[in-house]
């Protein structure tokens, strides 16, 4: 039976604000609890903290096939919620689970693998022994609790409930600091322990993502009466169409950082150049986390909207999301770098030449803020619509194109004036950042003025992928 395309109006959703509130929360929690196995580490020697460092490619491509699988997810259900198709919502999950059965094993091999190979690679042996137990523990008990969770965690999101996702957040980081405590002092399972603890810390939080998810799934089933029962013919490159290229702009901003390295390792001041971009990368990081956190909510909102049809919700959203963005850069990050930056600076750098250069790097924190905010920003919205292309060559444009050549040329254009080449590296990225941002910016207002003009476009150009 085929009814109007929704049972509820759009405004009975929460706005994408009091979405991305528990998001911000949650995200600066995370970013605040990722040097928790360090720190732990750092109790027992240098042999553990390498071991945790030799383990994050590896985490790192975990993290890189969950935000692509995750995006895709959550964008089909989304628009499927929307338009109140509960057969295609079945599809979209089923075939997700297909994914994960074939991506568990994958990691499983991985982790299996780290203990064969770390021999191999010319460690000392405490180092040798501690990555073998550590990867090997990690990345084979991730593997089945990181890539489960994507489901359940689709399905809140897709329901708008950022504040459940957040409480999971919550629950895995506290489980896995208590943990920690308990396996490291206590028991002195060293690198074992503190593996073992984040592991058990993310099943904590899928537990109560399924939990949260079935909720909403059960009173979504006793609330529609009247229903949309088209089928999506191609589930699977629904999915992918998203996945793929999300996933592929993760890596592109990972090898970002690493040609960055590589180009500081360079001048003779490369040990004061490389440590002051990591102190300004880990606070630029943590700066951002609202916007990221932003965008993140972003993405069911406007999938739920365009599957509603309801493109002024979706001007409405982001245009709230970039007022506040401005907002928090201007009025929060700017006189935090300006009054404490060189104080951060002096607290997280050894030599005098690193505080200096960490320093002249957080006054641009504000800058780097407002530059990615509409990038952060666009992409969800394409994501929304159903099209993952628009991310990723404006990615490749970003990275590739525009920000690493401009780096370089930054260091050169920097040292001829008389300046650390580090400044200038710095001032190109942010260059490249701004005119990506532009021409992202550019891109979306063109797709939603076409969608004005045409109704087959606001459907996603999809049409021909359903079945009466």
């Amino acid at each position: 039976m085929t009814a109007s395309p929704r049972t509820r109006s759009p405004s009975d959703g929460p706005s994408v604000l009091r979405m991305a509130a528990p998001l911000v929360i949650s995200f600066w929690m995370r970013a605040a609890f990722s040097l928790v196995d360090t720190a732990y580490a750092a109790t027992i020697g240098d042999e553990a903290v390498a071991a945790i460092g030799l383990a994050v490619p590896f985490e790192f491509l975990m993290i890189a096939l969950w935000v692509g699988l995750s995006t895709g997810l959550t964008s089909c259900l989304s628009r499927a919620m929307g338009a109140c198709q509960p057969r295609q919502i079945e599809q979209y999950i089923a075939s997700s689970w297909r994914f994960v059965y074939g991506i568990v094993p994958l990691f499983l091999g991985v982790g299996v693998g780290i203990w064969f190979w770390a021999p191999h690679m010319g460690l000392s042996a405490g180092v040798q022994r501690a990555f073998q137990i550590y990867g090997t523990v990690l990345i084979t008990g991730s593997a089945i609790s990181a890539f489960w969770s994507v489901i359940p965690d689709s399905i809140v999101k897709a329901h708008q409930d950022t504040r459940s996702t957040m409480w999971a957040g919550i629950w895995s980081n506290v489980l896995n600091v208590t943990l920690n405590t308990v396996f490291v002092f206590v028991f002195h399972w060293g690198v074992f322990g503190i593996a073992l603890s984040t592991v058990i810390g993310r099943f904590g939080g899928l537990a109560y993502a399924v939990v949260r998810a079935h909720q909403h799934e059960r009173r979504r089933r006793e609330a529609w009466s009247e229903v949309n029962e088209q089928l999506d013919t191609r589930p699977y490159r629904a999915i992918l169409a998203l996945a793929v290229p999300a996933a592929l702009s993760f890596v592109l901003m990972s090898l970002e950082t690493a040609i960055v390295n590589w180009l500081l390792a360079k001048p003779p001041d490369s040990t004061a150049a490389i440590a002051a971009y990591s102190i300004y990368y880990r606070v630029m990081l943590f700066a951002l986390n609202p916007m990221i956190a932003a965008a993140v909510a972003l993405l069911p909102y406007a999938a739920r909207r365009f599957g509603n049809r309801d493109l002024a919700g979706v001007r409405r959203g982001l245009n709230e999301l970039a007022l506040a963005a401005i907002g928090y850069a201007v009025l929060l990050v700017a006189p935090t770098m300006v009054l404490f930056g060189p104080t951060i600076a002096g607290w997280l750098a050894e030599s005098p030449t690193t505080a200096r250069y960490a320093a002249f790097a957080l006054k641009l924190v504000p800058l780097v803020c407002l530059a990615s905010t509409p990038f952060l920003l666009c992409r969800p919205v394409f994501e929304g619509m159903q099209r993952g292309r628009p991310g990723l060559i404006m990615a490749v444009i970003r990275y590739g194109v525009l920000s690493l050549p401009l780096a370089w040329l930054g260091m050169l254009a920097g040292r001829a004036l008389g300046h650390p080449g580090f400044y200038g590296l710095l001032i190109g990225m942010l260059v490249g950042s701004s005119i990506a941002s532009g021409l992202f910016v550019a891109w979306l207002l063109s797709a939603l003025r076409a969608m004005d003009r045409s109704p087959a476009v606001l459907a996603g150009e999809r049409l021909d992928a359903t079945t009466p």
